[in-house]
C-alpha cells in the first residue's frame, strides 16, 4: 500500500470559519494514516461494487471503463471522497511525499478521464439519477476544496472538472423541484447530509441561484419538524444519523437565536447538565461486513455533526456541554479504529469520514 510521511505541526483551533484558509486540527500520525488509506485505493480497481444500468450487452464493462477517474475504492462515491481526502490534506497539512500524491491526483484528473466521466452522466436512462444525492454531494465537496486551495494544481484541476461539476449541478437542480418529500434514511439516499455539502459548495462558489433553490427545499422539508425520534437511532447499518444530520444542516441556514429555538423543538431531549450518555455510541460487531461496518462511520459522522450543532449554540447554552460530551465519546470510539488495521470494507471509505471530522471541515 502506498504510504506517505507527514511532518505537520499540530494546531489548536477553537473553531473554523468555512472557507477560511486556516490549518487543520489533525496530527501528523493521523494525517499519515488517512492519506495511506486513500492513496492505497483510489487506483485499486478490485474488489468493486458498481451501480450500473445496462441497456444491452455493449454496456458490460469494467469499473475503469465505466468510470475512468473514479473507479477505485470499491465504488464511485468512495473514490470521489477518497480523492477529496487527499486534496484536503494537501491543502491543510504539510505532507512529505506530496509530489507522489499530486501525481496520483493528476492521473485521475486528466481531461480524457473527466470526459469519460461526463459521458457516463450523459447516458440515457441512468445518467440523471446516478449517485444521487450522496456521491454528487461529495463531488461538490471535492470541487469546493479545489476552490479554496490556492495552489496552481488546484486551479488546473478545477478547470478540468468544471464540465462534470456543471452537469452534476444541472442534474440536482432538475431533481430538487420534483422531490416531494425528504429522504430520512441513515445511508446514501439521505437528503439532509447531502444538502449540507451542497449548501457549503454553493456558499463557497457564490452560486445564489442554486442556494436559493436549496434553501426553499430545505425549509419546505425540515423547517417545521418537531420531536425527532433520536431514541430510535441507529438502525443496524446506518452511517448517518437522520436526526443529527438535519440539525447540522439547519444550523447552516438559521441565525443563532432562531436556531436555538428550532433545536429545542426538534431535539427536546438534549440534556442541560453536560451528560454524554443521552446518545450512546454505536457498537460494531463485525468490521468485515460492509453493512455492519457502517456503524464506525456513524460514530464519526455523529461526532462532526454534534460539533457542528455545538458551534451554532451560544457558549452559555446549557445544552452545549452535553452535545460536546457526546461528540467526544463518538470521536474516541472510532478514530482509533480508523488508525488501526482495518478490513477493506472499512478502509476504502472511513478515512474520508475521519478526515472530515479531524480537520473540522463542516464547522462554520
Amino acid at each position: 500500500m502506498f504510504k506517505t510521511l507527514l511532518a505537520a505541526t499540530v494546531f489548536s483551533v477553537s473553531s473554523l470559519t468555512f472557507g477560511a484558509d486556516k490549518p487543520a486540527t489533525i496530527s501528523p500520525e493521523q494525517s499519515e494514516a488517512m492519506a495511506a488509506l486513500a492513496s492505497g485505493c483510489i487506483h485499486q480497481q478490485y474488489p468493486n461494487s458498481i451501480k450500473h444500468y445496462l441497456l444491452g450487452e455493449q454496456d458490460v464493462r469494467s469499473p475503469k471503463q465505466l468510470y475512468p477517474a473514479f473507479y477505485g475504492c470499491l465504488d464511485w462515491h468512495s473514490s470521489v471522497h477518497g480523492h477529496w481526502l487527499l486534496l484536503r490534506l494537501l491543502h491543510k497539512t504539510e505532507i512529505q511525499g506530496r509530489d507522489a500524491i499530486i501525481s496520483q491526483l493528476q492521473q485521475s484528473f486528466s481531461a480524457d478521464n473527466i470526459n469519460g466521466e461526463l459521458a457516463y452522466f450523459n447516458r440515457p436512462k441512468s445518467g440523471t439519477s446516478f449517485e444521487r444525492p450522496y456521491g454528487l454531494a461529495w463531488f461538490l465537496q471535492l470541487t469546493t476544496e479545489l476552490r479554496q486551495w490556492s495552489a496552481p494544481e488546484a486551479e488546473q484541476w478545477q478547470q478540468t472538472l468544471q464540465p462534470l461539476e456543471d452537469k452534476i449541478v444541472a442534474n440536482i437542480s432538475a431533481w430538487l423541484p420534483k422531490l416531494a418529500y425528504p429522504i430520512r434514511t441513515g445511508e446514501h439516499s439521505q437528503t439532509a447530509f447531502a444538502f449540507g455539502l451542497m449548501w457549503d459548495w454553493a456558499d463557497v462558489k457564490g452560486d445564489k441561484v442554486f442556494q436559493t433553490l436549496l434553501r426553499e427545499r430545505i425549509n419546505q422539508y425540515y423547517r417545521s419538524d418537531r420531536n425527532c425520534p433520536i431514541a430510535y437511532e441507529p438502525s443496524g447499518q446506518d452511517f448517518l444519523s437522520p436526526c443529527l444530520a438535519e440539525a447540522d444542516l439547519m444550523r447552516r441556514l438559521l441565525p443563532r437565536p432562531e436556531y436555538a429555538k428550532w433545536l429545542a423543538k426538534f431535539l427536546p431531549t438534549i440534556p442541560g447538565n453536560g451528560r454524554e450518555d443521552w446518545l450512546p455510541v454505536a457498537r460494531v460487531t463485525d468490521r468485515s461486513d460492509g453493512k455492519l461496518a457502517h456503524l464506525d462511520g456513524l460514530n464519526l459522522s455523529r461526532a462532526w455533526m454534534l460539533e457542528g450543532i455545538a458551534s451554532a449554540l451560544h457558549v452559555k447554552d446549557k445544552r452545549r456541554a452535553a452535545v460536546l460530551a457526546a461528540a467526544k465519546a463518538h470521536r474516541d470510539a472510532s478514530v482509533p479504529v480508523v488508525m488501526g488495521d482495518l478490513h477493506y470494507m472499512g478502509s476504502h471509505w472511513l478515512g474520508s469520514f475521519a478526515t472530515y471530522l479531524l480537520t473540522e471541515r463542516g464547522i462554520q
